[in-house]
């Protein structure tokens, strides 16, 4: 039975303001500091993730909540005007819209976020009739609505039961708890997980303890072009661990992808690991970077890409929306990171 959409995001919107580049320290006592560049750009993971499908030629609807004010309003028509269908997108009367401002310094950057509404978006705010008419459901930053995260599982189990597929990014924990008992139950009804290195590296620590051998990780800054690496150096042990942390959360039930910066990225299915290269890239601004992989890796499997392809899509709908500022002004269309996608080398292993 045809569907009316290709895609149900579920989760967070709201403005960016991103500014910068900051200097080293910040300094308090009213000081004011000057900085090259400010802008007012469509944000949250989840919002993102649409927007970039949407500029893929998906069919994207999007289910979340706002404020009643002029920051929702702003959410509201950016969505629109890149596409996405926001009839789902409920307006909470009381709490206002979640704002994020962006401190950027070279290819990192520093984010603070007031999430407003973000504690109130539930599964009341996910209607039924979307869940039965789309043929995938993705949903973003996990974390930051514990009232949608208890109840994510029960709307994947029953969007599954509609024939849709489902996929996950959690984000980042800013509690950095990453609650197995929370997630733990979600998995069982998520077809695609979608973590940054450092994110997958943290899940595994709490959800297979066991399987996991520590080691020790050097922060550096994320290497150019890099679509949301995890700001550690790379190497053998580092890349051995994050495969190890691949492969246990994937035991858990759900095909694990994971952004891995310049190395690019990998997925494994709990039997094989499959790698594709990071897409080059001259990077202007790496915000919403992975959300751009998650677009792109959900719209390349909804094509009927294969693995290894869709992984090299993914990388380079990562990578080329770095070419501007902000998560989804630069977003490529299909052609083009089809196009970059052929740059990269795609392969798998046992």
């Amino acid at each position: 039975m045809p569907r009316s959409f290709d895609l149900l995001v579920i989760g967070d919107a709201n403005p960016d303001v991103v500014v910068g580049p900051v200097p080293s320290t910040l300094e308090y006592g009213q000081r004011e500091r000057l900085v090259a560049t400010g802008s007012l750009l469509m944000g949250g993971s989840a919002a993102i993730t649409a927007c970039g499908a949407a500029r893929l030629g998906l069919r994207v609807a999007f289910a979340g909540r706002v404020g009643d004010d002029a920051a929702g309003a702003f959410v509201r028509t950016a969505l629109a005007e890149r596409g996405v269908d926001v009839t789902a997108l409920a307006t909470d009367p009381e709490r206002p819209t979640p704002l994020t401002t962006v401190l950027t310094r070279g290819d990192d950057r520093a984010i603070l976020t007031a999430p407003g509404c973000l504690a109130a978006t539930g599964a009341q705010d996910v209607p039924d009739r979307l869940l039965a008419d789309c043929r995938h459901v993705h949903a973003g930053s996990f974390f930051l609505m514990p009232r949608l995260a208890r109840s994510l599982g029960d709307l994947f189990a029953r969007a599954r039961g509609h024939g849709a597929a489902t996929s996950l990014d959690t984000n980042d924990d800013p509690a950095q708890r990453w609650d197995p008992e929370l997630l733990g139950p979600v998995l069982k009804s998520t077809d695609v997980l979608l973590p940054n290195a450092a994110e997958a590296r943290a899940l595994a620590a709490t959800l297979a303890p066991g399987s996991l051998t520590p080691v020790s990780l050097t922060p550096v800054s994320p290497a150019p072009g890099s679509p949301e690496g995890d700001g550690l150096e790379c190497g053998p042990t580092i890349t051995a661990a994050i495969d190890a942390a691949a492969a246990a959360l994937a035991r858990r039930g759900p095909l694990v992808v994971v952004k891995d910066g310049a190395a690019g990225a990998l997925a494994h299915d709990g039997v094989t690991l499959t790698r594709t290269a990071a897409v080059p890239a001259d990077p202007v601004d790496s915000v919403g970077a992975g959300d751009s992989f998650d677009a792109g890796f959900v719209a390349a499997v909804l094509h009927g890409l294969d693995l290894p392809a869709a992984l090299s899509f993914a990388a380079a709908c990562g990578a080329l929306s770095t070419r501007a500022h902000g998560g989804t002004a630069a977003q490529p269309t299909w052609d083009e990171a089809r196009a970059a996608a052929l740059t990269t080398r795609p392969g798998s292993h046992a």
